[in-house]
């Protein structure tokens, strides 16, 4: 594999304002970093900061208006690394219908993981998301927080080599949060990348190797959260809300 999971290079998007085709708005200024493969990297920024744009990007689901892209290790026209990458949605759309069981096997056979293989997995995966038990059951009777561990089980149907958690502690109470923190980890000494998107800064920022913050589509920092956390007048460690006010603000 690539040494990036993720690369950008001076990539910037600009949408054509609908009904004002002479009007654009830019969601992205140029941005250039990479994700390394086997580190756990959080995108951080507060809401319409291009977190969702870049990510868009990232998974072809828009193209950049300028720069290009690479993702892991080929550019994003290579549609087969798709079947490497595990995402994890912020808002989900699940058909309601579905089983726990049922819906798995769909993404599964949708992400070409081979049938033994899948039939083997989806009770790993309900097992480990703390849902064996509702295996069979509609997922229109799911809470919030079980169809987010659901989800989460999806994202790691293909085992894939980069998972994309976007918002993943949206709707989590505390034993999932702890789940996922854990799974985080497990990937981590796997070898594999993970990228967080999320604006709740204090705990994406608790598991990560590094962090790129976005405000207002410019890439704001990127480093160690260390880093980001000394003040650079006293050399003291402060607070992460602390260290990002100053750079929200400017």
């Amino acid at each position: 594999m690539s040494a990036h999971a993720a690369e950008f290079s001076a990539v910037s998007k600009v949408y054509r304002v609908p009904m004002r085709p002479s009007r654009t708005v830019r969601a992205l200024h140029p941005i250039s970093f990479a994700v390394e493969a086997g580190e756990v990297f959080a995108l951080l920024g507060p809401n319409r900061a291009g977190k969702t744009t870049l990510l868009k990007i990232l998974l072809g689901l828009c193209q950049a208006s300028e720069g290009h892209a690479n993702r892991l290790g080929r550019p994003l026209s290579d549609r087969g690394t798709l079947t490497r990458v595990g995402y994890m949605h912020e808002n989900q759309a699940f058909p309601r219908y579905l089983t726990a069981a049922g819906l798995l096997d769909f993404y599964g056979k949708l992400s070409l993981v081979p049938g033994p293989v899948l039939r083997s997995r989806i009770p790993e995966l309900l097992e480990r998301v703390g849902l064996a038990d509702r295996t069979a059951e509609p997922i229109a009777r799911f809470s919030k927080g079980m169809v987010q561990r659901l989800a989460l089980a999806q994202a790691l149907l293909s085992e894939p080599d980069l998972l994309v958690l976007d918002e993943p502690t949206e709707g989590l109470d505390l034993s999932a949060r702890h789940l996922l923190h854990d799974v985080v980890a497990e990937r981590r000494t796997a070898g594999k990348t993970v990228l967080i998107v999320s604006h709740a800064l204090g705990e994406v920022a608790q598991v990560c190797d590094r962090l790129a913050v976005l405000v207002e589509g410019r890439l704001a920092y990127l480093g160690t959260l260390a880093s980001l956390v000394r003040d650079p007048a006293t050399g003291q460690e402060r607070t992460l809300e602390a260290a990002l006010t100053p750079i929200y603000s400017s």
